[in-house]
């Protein structure tokens, strides 16, 4: 059988991009490992509370975001977060602290010292840093002070990338903040000036809020199939393998011990890094050497239901444990706070994360260990009666969760580049690059999807 595109791997950014395939009538298969589509996207209902596996929540980045949902029309909603959903929480000492929201509040919080309040306040003159591989913790303690990376970059890294912010360039890992200093000499006032950079009407698409789906993301993957049509995936594929055959491809995989061989005239993948040299057999070593040089941060997610708080309820978008702290908990969300219909109205729903890169052990810890950890932390951090179990638990173990964006991402980078030359109808996509988060998966499942569209098939 020959297809138009064959797309492996049906995660968000797969999907994204079979169905812009789809909606330009291009004759689309979608091959999964799993036996069930959606990747890490998962939404489990446990009674009254709803749980995401994956992904809780993401941010409207790019106008592909809000386009996307645009095109799924009334079969998926777009849930913006309430209005709690703006206070983050950071842990000092023996309690909370909301995190600075503005520079009148970061001057006031007990969460920096004094010395580093007095070099936020002259950050804007600051000189401008010229190492490209200066790390996100080095540049921020370079120009803010080591408290404010105790107590906000490091934090703030463990929640995105579960990761050590001594370990990722910024120029990688964030980007946008590395172009603010390097374009403008200074993040505050590199901020100041985009904010009033002109902004057509599809560049306001992108609001920049926090948002989720209603009912769990598991409506945006269920949308997503039933448009691109579930005769055009396939799942429970074992043992992907594709090698050019002549101007197209061939691909292999077999189901259940079947053994299958189908064709296409393009190909994208969107796997982990790491499944790749079984993926793509006829790359040259060394390139997929490079490639698959990657290394996954594992995130245990402990999903919390309690029927009652009490009158105890959190209202913000979570809260994060510095490293400093010594604590085996990198940081707590609370969706039943920001979206509706995620727990009782008296109750409250809420994921704690573990693990990561620092404490890459946890993946191994029990059921009962994990319970415990999380059932001490409701009363010690959170304030819940002693002795309070969770009347709801669910308990997601990722192995491979984050990729590292670290110096070895440039050779990724390169190599992934040549290859694609190479072969201008395969292209190698998914969070390998390009950005680790839903909206940055989309913006690429968009980008690939109209490269293909646009590909001249010799």
């Amino acid at each position: 059988m020959k297809y138009d595109t064959v797309v492996i791997g049906a995660g968000i950014t797969g999907m994204t991009c079979a169905y812009q395939l789809t909606r330009a009538k291009k004759n689309i298969l979608v091959l999964e490992s799993k036996d069930r589509v959606g990747g890490q996207m998962h939404t489990v209902k446990e009674g009254d509370f709803l749980f995401e596996e994956g992904p809780s929540t993401s941010i409207v980045k790019y106008p592909e975001v809000a386009e996307l949902f645009e095109q799924l029309g009334d079969s998926c909603q777009l849930e913006v977060a309430c209005e709690s959903s703006k206070r983050r929480l950071i842990w000092k000492g023996d309690r909370f602290h909301e995190l600075p929201s503005g520079l009148f509040s970061a001057i006031r919080t007990p969460l920096f010292n004094w010395c580093d309040k007095i070099r936020i306040l002259m950050e804007p003159w600051r000189k401008k840093g010229n190492n490209p591989n200066e790390s996100v913790g080095e540049l921020a303690q370079r120009r803010l002070g080591k408290s404010y990376v105790d107590y906000a970059v490091d934090p703030f890294m463990s929640g995105v990338y579960a990761g050590d912010p001594y370990k990722l360039p910024t120029r990688l890992a964030l980007p946008k903040l590395y172009n603010l200093e390097q374009e403008y000499g200074s993040f505050i006032r590199g901020s100041i000036a985009k904010a009033k950079l002109p902004k057509t009407e599809r560049d306001k698409k992108a609001t920049k809020k926090l948002f989720s789906v209603k009912g769990g993301f598991v409506q945006l993957i269920t949308a997503l199939e039933k448009a691109i049509g579930s005769d055009h995936f396939v799942t429970s594929a074992s043992g992907v393998r594709v090698m050019p055959s002549g101007k197209d491809w061939s691909i292999a995989y077999s189901v259940n011990g079947e053994q299958h061989t189908i064709e296409a005239s393009q190909v994208v993948t969107t796997c982990g890094a790491y499944a790749l040299p079984d993926v793509l057999p006829f790359i040259d070593s060394a390139k997929m050497a490079d490639i698959s040089n990657l290394f996954y941060a594992p995130v245990v997610q402990v999903g919390v239901g309690l029927a009652d708080c009490g009158g105890n309820v959190w209202k913000a978008f979570g809260a994060l444990v510095p490293s400093k702290e010594k604590k085996d908990v990198l940081g707590i969300l609370f969706p039943s706070a920001c979206f509706v219909g995620r727990s009782p109205e008296a109750g409250a729903s809420m994921s704690f994360f573990m693990g990561g890169v620092r404490h890459q052990d946890m993946l191994e810890y029990s059921d009962e260990e994990l319970t415990r950890i999380v059932s001490g932390h409701l009363a010690d951090m959170l304030g819940y009666p002693a002795g309070k179990k969770p009347d709801a638990i669910r308990i997601f173990r990722h192995k491979h969760a984050i990729p590292q964006y670290e110096v070895s991402s440039d050779a990724r980078f390169k190599a992934i580049d040549e290859v694609q030359r190479q072969y201008p109808a395969l292209r190698i996509a998914g969070n390998l690059r390009g950005g680790i988060g839903m909206g940055d998966r989309i913006k690429q499942a968009f980008d690939e999807a109209g490269y293909l569209l646009n590909l001249k098939n010799d």
